[in-house]
Order: C-alpha cells, then sequence, then structure tokens
C-alpha cells in the first residue's frame, strides 16, 4: 500500500512514539494504522476531506498515515477555539470530522461543500493531500493544499538512524509534520510532550534522555529565562534545531555558552514548500548554505525566492500572488548573500519599518536591545507617525524594579551607542511578555 507500512516493518521492534508515559513500537504503529483503515469501510469513503481535530498523539499519528494510504485530503486542527474550528472546516471544504474517543474515534458528518478545484484534481488523481493554514499573524490565516503523496515521498530512502527527537512544533504546522515523517522514515523515536512550556519540555528530555529539540527561538529564550536548564538534567541533548523566525545573535551566543556540547542547527523552511536542507556554516554563526536537490532559490532585490518539488498546489482562499507565473515563491524573507554562497535571514518585508524613507529591520534593532543586561526579551515592530510615516517601538520584558522611565532611558542610551538615530525606539513599553502564539512565534503588531 505504501513504501512507508514497508518500512516500519524493519523497524518493527523499536520504539517509534513516547506518549502520556508509553511506549508504542513500529509494529504497534502498523497494527493502529491498520486497525483504523478496516474501520473506515463504512465511515470515510477515499478522496473526502477529513479534518482530524486534536494534536499530536499516537492515535493522531497513526489516523494521519491510514488517511493518507486511504487517499483522502487531510486537515490537521490543532485549535480548541469553536469560531476558529468552524472557519477552518469551511474554507477547507471538509466532508467530515474525526476525533479520537476513548473506545475509538468518532465520525461527524459535515453539510457537503462544493469542492475547490484544486482538491478535485487530488480526488480525479487519486492522490491523498493536506491542508495546512497560515499562522494568520499577518492577516487571514491562508489554506494551502499539499499533494500529501508527494511530500510523503520525499522521505523515502532515508537511512536509518537511532535518535529521539522530541516533536515540538504542532500537529498542523509544516515543521512539524516534517519532523515527524523524517523521524519516521529512519526508524527513530518520537517523543510528545505533555504540553510546549519550558518545564513540561525539560521534565521530558530529562525522563526519556531526548537528543534533538526543534525549537523557536521564542521558546528558547523562554527556556534561558525560566533557568529550568539549570534544575533538569539536558546532558542527552546533542541538537538544537531552530527555525520559523528570526534567531537574535545575542540568544545564539548564550545559547553556545549554556549548550557547549550541543550543535546549533538552524533550520529554514516555508509551509509553501515544506523544510528545506540547510547547512550551517558554524554553531555560532547564523549563516547557512541552501543544500537541496529538490529545490532551486534565487535572490530578487534582496528577497529569497524558492521553486520546490514539494510545495503547495495553491491556496484554497486566497490568490497565487506570492508566487510568480513560472512557479517560483518569493518567501517575504529578506537576507545578507555572502560571496561564497551563505545566506542569512535579516528580516521580513512585511515588518520592515519605513522611517522617513529610511528602512529599519525589527530583528536588528532586538539584537541589540537584548545585549543589554536589565533588558529580558523584547520585541520591536513600527506604529504610524504623522510626521516620519512610522516609527520605530519596543515592548521590553525588564528585570525587577525598573520602571517605564528608566527603561527607556538605558534602551535609548545603549542604542545610540550601536545604532543610527532613525532605528532607535522612541516609544518603549513595559510588557510582563512579549506577544507569541501558540506556536511559540512573535506576533507583532500592526
Amino acid at each position: 500500500m505504501s513504501w512507508i507500512l514497508d518500512n516500519f516493518k524493519n523497524f518493527y521492534s523499536k520504539i517509534a512514539i513516547i506518549h502520556n508515559d508509553k511506549r508504542y513500537t513500529y509494529k504497534d504503529l502498523a497494527d493502529k494504522i491498520q486497525e483504523f483503515l478496516n474501520d473506515f469501510k463504512d465511515k470515510v469513503k477515499e478522496g473526502e476531506v477529513v479534518a482530524i481535530l486534536g494534536d499530536y498523539s499516537f492515535e493522531n499519528i497513526a489516523l494521519l498515515l491510514a488517511l493518507h494510504l486511504n487517499k483522502n485530503i487531510i486537515v490537521p486542527i490543532t485549535s480548541i477555539k469553536e469560531n476558529e474550528i468552524k472557519e477552518r472546516l469551511k474554507e477547507a471544504n471538509c466532508d467530515k470530522t474525526i476525533k479520537i474517543e476513548d473506545l475509538g474515534f468518532r465520525v461527524e458528518d459535515l453539510e457537503f461543500k462544493e469542492k475547490h478545484q484544486l482538491i478535485k484534481n487530488l480526488q480525479v488523481q487519486n492522490h491523498s493531500g493536506l491542508i495546512l493554514f497560515s499562522s494568520g499573524s499577518t492577516g487571514k490565516p491562508k489554506a494551502m493544499i499539499h499533494n500529501f503523496d508527494n511530500l510523503v515521498d520525499y522521505y523515502k530512502g532515508k537511512k536509518e538512524k537511532n535518535i529521539n527527537t522530541l516533536i515540538f512544533l504542532s500537529f498542523d504546522h509544516i515543521g512539524g509534520i516534517d519532523t515527524l515523517l523524517r523521524q519516521l522514515s529512519i526508524g527513530g523515536i518520537l517523543s510528545i510532550p505533555q504540553n510546549r512550556q519550558p518545564e513540561s519540555i525539560c521534565d521530558m528530555i530529562e525522563k526519556y534522555k531526548i537528543n534533538v529539540l526543534p525549537a523557536s527561538p521564542t521558546f528558547l529564550n523562554l527556556l534561558i529565562i525560566s533557568g529550568l536548564h539549570k534544575e533538569y538534567d539536558l546532558s542527552s541533548l546533542r541538537i538544537i534545531a531552530f527555525g520559523a523566525e528570526p534567531m537574535p545573535e545575542i540568544l545564539l551566543k548564550k545559547l553556545n555558552e549554556i549548550f557547549p556540547n550541543v550543535e546549533l542547527h538552524q533550520k529554514f523552511g516555508t509551509s509553501e514548500t515544506n523544510a528545506i536542507k540547510v547547512t550551517n556554516k558554524s554553531n555560532d554563526t547564523l549563516f547557512m548554505k541552501i543544500d537541496d536537490p529538490n529545490l532551486e532559490y534565487k535572490i530578487v532585490d534582496g528577497e529569497l525566492w524558492l521553486k520546490s518539488k514539494t510545495q503547495i498546489m495553491g491556496y484554497l482562499n486566497a490568490s497565487m500572488d506570492s508566487f510568480t507565473k513560472d512557479g517560483w515563491f518569493k518567501t517575504g524573507d529578506l537576507v545578507e548573500v555572502t560571496d561564497d554562497g551563505y545566506i542569512k535571514i535579516i528580516g521580513r518585508s512585511k515588518e520592515v519599518i519605513n522611517v522617513g524613507g529610511e528602512k529599519v529591520l525589527p530583528a536588528e534593532v532586538e539584537s541589540v536591545i537584548l545585549e543589554i543586561p536589565e533588558v529580558i526579551d523584547c520585541m520591536v515592530y513600527g506604529e504610524k507617525n504623522a510626521i516620519t510615516g512610522q516609527t520605530v517601538v519596543v515592548d521590553a520584558v525588564m528585570q525587577n524594579g525598573i520602571d517605564k522611565k528608566e527603561a527607556k532611558k538605558i534602551i535609548r542610551k545603549y542604542c545610540k551607542q550601536k545604532l543610527d538615530n532613525y532605528k532607535i525606539p522612541t516609544k518603549v513599553n513595559l510588557v510582563e511578555r512579549t506577544n507569541f502564539g501558540d506556536r511559540f512565534k512573535k506576533i507583532r503588531r500592526k
């Protein structure tokens, strides 16, 4: 039925998943997939658009793969907000929802909706599909549709490895799907945390001797702020993989100091193109080289453009403005390039602050402010200004006892030594924490 089930036979006795203090082998996973396929006969037809309600679990992973084998178009939805769930079911043209319960799974039929042409194309080709939604941090979430058969086949033929990876990025995130498929293709262990708070993550790393922690810079900064890395034994970690947003230089430096024996791997990818193979220049730099045979790239006016064999078929609820007619995806990521072909992500084009015609990258200003000892965390963004069009604003988390007036004085004084005048924040807000979403990615104000 699929190379992935044949692959599992080679790993039958190995641990595949750890969840809720229970270990499941690859044989357990294969058996659960087959059980679901048998149960689908009267409940889920091939080609139907089916939403899985819930986050990672042994059962939901088996369900995802069973629906893939059943040639369904799959919509993972981890949200618990009723209005958000309803909106996503509508945008994805869903036929059914499926939810794991104590005694199996419950299928709910939805009112039939006329299908988008991209869904019809998958149904005609008898291919499975995957619909993911953007975070919506800069507008309405986009519904992106992948040919899931094509995406799964990208992981075929990977070399077997014995490695235990914590699955941090969510079930409805391309980075999470990449971690899942990559681990299962190599016979590795997927460890699913109870939640994504630093204490829970540290506890699981210590308890199950996890080797790889994929996370966002926002989460890694929270981990350092919490001081929990001093309370738990994290010595099993061999790799910390980071991505989803720019990594501040000062945070990278701190991570190197705190985890001197851990490799820091920058990851890169987009929901539109899937994860991309990159080579990091070194542990202490953010420069990387795109080294993926399944992808082409070029840089146009400082912006990274990609063309991938695993990119989306299109959007169900948005125009294809971010794609050129000949298939290049304009990522919106602004990059710096070295003569020997390494690139560094320096910001997002949509987040650039325009101060009287001068361009300001929030990540650059944040990196400077985070060097200040009294600053625990910060987020920089632009606000409208009658004279300059926009002005630079920072939300800052400060050490206890520092008031707003003093914080502004400290930040502006330090920035004057490091930045051009137009990049220096004119407004400082004291906050208890910076604004980030469920995916531990900063959400900048607009």
